[in-house]
């Protein structure tokens, strides 16, 4: 199932690459649905996932993932309040800081 899985994720990133919008809607549905057979197969539920998206956003904003090296984040009573890095937007390959 994961080998199945990573065939999806590369057929919907060529097609994505290759400007080919509808491949990517169709590519993404067989993408998603080979993710949830996983998830099943795991025993992870979808709450899961969104429950640790959540748990990220809370601490970083939304980001891609969480950074490589080492952050100090300020302790606060809150998760919510917490230092959040900036969001960054790629445009076609130079990416630029929005604020």
């Amino acid at each position: 199932m994961a080998k199945k899985l990573a065939e999806e994720a590369i057929e919907v990133v060529i097609d994505a690459v290759n400007g080919d919008t509808d491949a990517v809607i169709r590519e993404s549905a067989d993408l998603l649905y080979n993710l949830t057979v996983l998830w099943a197969s795991a025993g992870v539920r979808p709450e899961d996932v969104w429950r640790e998206m959540t748990r990220r956003e809370d601490m970083l904003g939304i980001a891609e993932k969480l950074p490589k090296s080492s952050m100090k984040l300020p302790k606060v009573a809150s998760p919510r309040v917490a230092a959040r890095r900036p969001i960054v937007a790629l445009e076609g390959r130079a990416a630029r800081k929005r604020h």
